[in-house]
């Protein structure tokens, strides 16, 4: 049998593919890989097998692999040139773009629903169960076959109501950083593939475009909500450029989803990742010929994937792994949350591509990845137990100073304390500074300002994320405000970080190597519960502001959690506009543990070293 070109047998009779890369992309590709090296002059990778027939099946989707690398280095190089200018027909089509994208986004929601009624449910009914109560004026029951539940549809008007009164006061004004802050002007200029300058005339020009189009948006959404039948225009969709979106695959609509919005370094690598396992089973087949067998086959190939892959496994392709799992079947296998997570990647993909135009419109289509998820076992999401954090609040870190260099010195005694009483994600936490801490010209009230921020490279995990919380009455007892926020004031400003000895780990969260000392902590001291993970405080705050009776609607203003709507978030100002402090610093304060008594946990200057 004849090897194929750019597969090679190395000294130990191994195959390996390998493509020389060309010397003006050289630094391109090193930037495509995110390579610690300036420039890379070969692709190379090891087939991990000897036999001639196996490595010309593994190599070929390698060797496409390294062309797509190529082509991707090559569009790096094309950058966009800045204009100063747009034609009335250009600011006209990017304003009807986004007018027909809302009409869009509403009509989605009425179909699929806001996906928010099966927790609410399951939440009341686990709390009835558990005889907490819970006030609440929407009905515990079944959701309807079909249709929004009363709950959903009163969430619905409330955000139209506020938006539409942001939007409209915005316009009045001239305003259109209310579309700016809301990064929907960059969107539409990057899914149109267009680099306007800020300071011209034209992009006001654009901003007062957009925002009429929001205004006649919500009030066509206001309409279409009471019961008038609001079409959604047709519009066509922008195309990436033809060298980015070449053919109908996965591939090619992943090339052209980049283009439409920045996305993080981490998503894009688990998006690519699902894609190209993908490809590694079935080859690059276009998106409307991709069937629902082709999926059960990729869900049960990423279930045979093992967790722990050292030498030829590690660069294997999807076969070649489900294979070496065949023959080792004790070995552990990939989680269903993230099984689950490269399912939803394609899937989000795959509906991309049909939106977009990369399936032909007379092609009868359903998205194939629709509704085949795992179950998932949802025992790791729930609350801490009382006993769990009587545990670790008497544990030698909160009572005896001491401060594990893994423990990241002071982190290791607020990071849990701020997770109880705030509800914020780790990676949030970890990235406070000191110009977080905010404290309000009229009532006083201090809080919490979480926002993304690029200096220090804090990203959000959604756009309603953002948010003010108010501080915790306990974290002012316990010296929070004196001992970290204050100290560190003195020490480096308002741009002094809270934890400085936090750093950012491989995903670019501040909290990725604390987490991995917290889980061996809590082991150390004995709490063996699954479900006793950071996260986990999350929801137990959630669940105590339920407890509490507050309602739906503040209870995801202060976890960041998106109700129903036309999808669109509020900021931390207008989640304050819409609320008041008074309120959500009195719902703050309501949230309390029943058995937990922290009284025993005195403020701290000094720490020991263990």
């Amino acid at each position: 049998m004849r090897v194929l070109m750019g597969i090679l047998s190395g000294p130990n009779g191994i195959f390996y593919a390998r493509k020389k890369v060309p010397s003006h992309l050289g630094s391109a590709v090193a930037q495509v890989l995110n390579s610690k090296k300036p420039s890379i002059s070969w692709l190379k990778r090891s087939l991990g097998t000897r036999d001639l027939r196996e490595a010309n099946i593994i190599g070929k989707p390698v060797l496409i692999e390294f062309d797509r690398t190529l082509a991707k280095a090559e569009a790096l190089l094309k950058p966009i040139p800045m204009r100063d200018n747009l034609s009335q027909a250009e600011i006209d089509r990017l304003a009807d773009y986004f007018y027909a994208s809302l009409l869009a986004q509403d009509e989605e929601i009425r179909l699929d629903g806001t996906g928010s009624e099966l927790l609410f449910q399951a939440v009341g009914k686990q709390l009835k169960e558990l005889g907490v109560p819970a006030v609440t004026p929407f009905a515990l029951q079944s959701p309807p076959a079909y249709g929004l539940t009363e709950r959903e549809m009163f969430k619905i008007e409330e955000t139209h109501e506020l938006e539409l009164e942001l939007a409209k006061e915005a316009l009045a004004r001239g305003d259109i950083s209310h579309v700016e802050d809301e990064e929907e002007i960059d969107e539409l200029l990057s899914v149109f593939q267009l680099n306007l300058n800020k300071k011209s005339r034209a992009y006001r020009q654009l901003g007062i475009a957009v925002l009429r189009k929001k205004v006649e948006a919500l009030q066509a959404l206001e309409r279409r909500h009471q019961g008038e039948p609001i079409e959604t225009p047709r519009v066509a969709e922008p195309s990436a450029p033809e060298e980015a979106v070449p053919g109908s695959s996965l591939r090619a609509a992943f090339e052209g989803w980049k283009t439409t919005k920045v996305r993080r370094l981490s998503t894009l690598r688990e998006f690519d990742l699902a894609i190209r396992l993908f490809e590694q089973l079935h080859g690059n087949i276009p998106v409307a010929s991709i069937t629902r067998t082709h999926v059960r086959q990729y869900r049960e190939a990423l279930q045979a994937i093992p967790v722990r892959r050292s030498g030829g496994l590690r660069d294997a392709p999807l076969p070649q792994l489900v294979e070496w799992s065949r023959h080792h079947p004790e070995q552990p296998r990939l989680a269903p949350r993230s099984v689950n997570k490269l399912l939803a990647a394609s899937m989000a993909i795959a509906s991309w591509a049909y939106d977009n135009g990369i399936i032909p419109d007379d092609t009868p289509w359903a998205n194939p990845f629709a509704k085949m998820l795992i179950d998932v076992d949802e025992a790791q999401r729930e609350p801490w137990e009382i006993g769990d954090l009587r545990k670790l609040f008497t544990s030698p870190v909160f009572v005896k100073g001491i401060r594990p260099k893994a423990g990241r010195g002071d982190a290791a005694y607020w990071l849990p304390l701020l997770g109880i009483f705030t509800g914020a994600r780790l990676s949030e936490l970890g990235s406070f500074a000191v110009a977080d801490v905010i404290t309000d010209e009229v009532t006083k009230i201090i809080y919490f300002k979480i926002s993304e921020d690029d200096a220090r490279g804090r990203k959000l995990k959604t756009a309603s994320s953002r948010r003010a919380v108010p501080l915790h009455p306990e974290l002012v007892k316990l010296g929070f405000l004196a001992n970290v926020v204050e100290r560190r004031r003195s020490e480096k400003g308002g741009n002094g970080q809270l934890f400085p000895e936090l750093v950012p780990g491989p995903k670019g969260h501040y909290g990725d190597h604390w987490s991995k000392w917290f889980g061996r902590y809590i082991r150390q001291i004995g709490i063996d519960n699954k479900a006793s993970v950071f996260h986990s405080f999350r929801h137990g705050f959630k669940d105590a502001l339920r407890a509490a009776g507050i309602s739906e609607d503040v209870n995801d203003a202060l976890t960041g959690h998106a109700g129903g709507g036309v999808g669109r978030s509020y900021g931390a100002k207008d989640i304050i506009r819409r609320f008041g402090l008074p309120r959500l610093a009195e719902a703050v304060a309501k949230v309390e543990y029943p058995g937990l008594d922290l009284s025993h946990l005195m403020p701290r200057s000094g720490a020991n070293s263990a």
